[in-house]
């Protein structure tokens, strides 16, 4: 209560000041947490399930997926999905997308609600044999 107190003096203050023909430029305080990085790993077998790793949002605010790897080969195409676990254990995709491994995140956004959610890798049909992949979300 006390930060969200702060945050509307801070607004006010600077309401007021451009008000009265101070300065014109604006600062944007967003209330975020600290980002959290988190890796999960697995293999995924041709034809089969997408691996499913779960993980809890603190405080709502950006999230990024990255599938640093995978293979072989290194540069398989993969399907990631971003969403919600069920009570069932199994991924409710908010969004998805086929990608091959990457330094620069695959999928990218804002969440607005913290909680529980997942991140899936899985075979789009291409794979000869298990792949095992490395993903990294970061989360605040």
């Amino acid at each position: 209560m006390t930060r969200l107190f702060q945050l509307a003096a801070v607004a006010a203050l600077a309401a007021a000041a451009a008000a009265c023909g101070g300065s014109t430029s604006t600062n944007t305080i967003a209330a975020s947490g600290p980002t959290v990085t988190e890796t999960f790993t697995g293999t995924v077998q041709p034809a089969g399930a997408a691996d499913i790793h779960t993980f809890t949002v603190t405080t709502p605010g950006t999230v990024s997926v990255t599938m640093t790897s995978a293979g072989p080969p290194p540069t398989i195409m993969m399907g990631i999905g971003l969403g919600n676990p069920d009570n069932a254990g199994n991924c409710i995709y908010i969004t998805t997308v086929q990608q091959p491994p990457s330094s620069t995140p695959q999928i990218s956004g804002t969440v607005t609600a913290s909680g529980a959610y997942c991140v899936a890798v899985g075979d789009i049909g291409n794979a000869a044999g298990p792949i095992t992949y490395s993903v990294t979300v970061s989360h605040t």
